[in-house]
């Protein structure tokens, strides 16, 4: 299994929150490095986190793919912290099938919803998945936080004839995390100045 944790939807619509004044943050990173950018600066993503899980059999048995489900490790209130912006300027054959997960609930469940392969909405496809070393899936999910801050992980579920068993998914054996940041100041990278401004006009989902 790949998983990849920090991916971005739109790089407009993707914010991190930061306990740090706008001239101690480094630029945007890119998507690929979004990773090691956030880790150095203790950045937790806001709003939406996005993870994509890549999942494929060793052999040709089958996999069977059970369900997904979520584990809370943590509830505390929203961070009190700035939020920034990845945008600098805004103006793969395997069909992913998308979960959200509504992080604000008190027993948050994947539920599976249309997902986007480039410009093309591809149908909600709910578990079970069938996978093999040539038959692979992809899961994306969208984790969302609007009132609290979460620290959060994954359990896949598989069977394979008589074996069954459930994978644990976390950020390099850490909890994921996850904060609302309704109400905080954001700030958008502008590439003329250099610097970081205020943005009064955006809206973090």
């Amino acid at each position: 299994m790949t998983i990849r944790p920090y991916q971005w939807e739109d790089k407009c619509l993707q914010w991190y929150l930061l306990n740090r004044k706008p001239g101690e943050v480094p630029p945007p990173p890119t998507e690929q490095d979004a990773r090691g950018w956030a880790s150095a600066l203790g950045a937790v993503p806001a709003g939406t986190m996005k993870i994509e899980l890549s999942v494929q059999g060793t052999s040709s048995d089958t996999v069977v793919l059970q369900g997904l489900h979520i584990r809370t490790v943590s509830r505390a209130a929203p961070l009190p912290w700035t939020a920034y912006s990845m945008a600098q300027g805004c103006g793969d054959g395997i069909v992913p099938a998308a979960f959200n997960i509504n992080l604000d609930a008190d027993r948050p469940l994947a539920h599976a919803t249309p997902g986007q392969q480039g410009d093309t909405t591809t149908p909600a496809v709910d578990f079970p998945f069938k996978v093999s070393e040539s038959n692979p899936q992809v899961l994306t999910v969208y984790a969302h936080a609007h009132a609290v801050n979460v620290a959060w992980y994954l359990e896949l579920d598989w069977s394979s004839g008589s074996r069954s068993g459930t994978v644990r998914i976390d950020d390099h054996g850490k909890p994921f995390q996850t904060s609302g940041a309704q109400g905080r100041p954001i700030y958008d990278y502008d590439t003329g100045s250099n610097s970081w401004l205020i943005d009064t006009t955006a809206v973090i989902q």
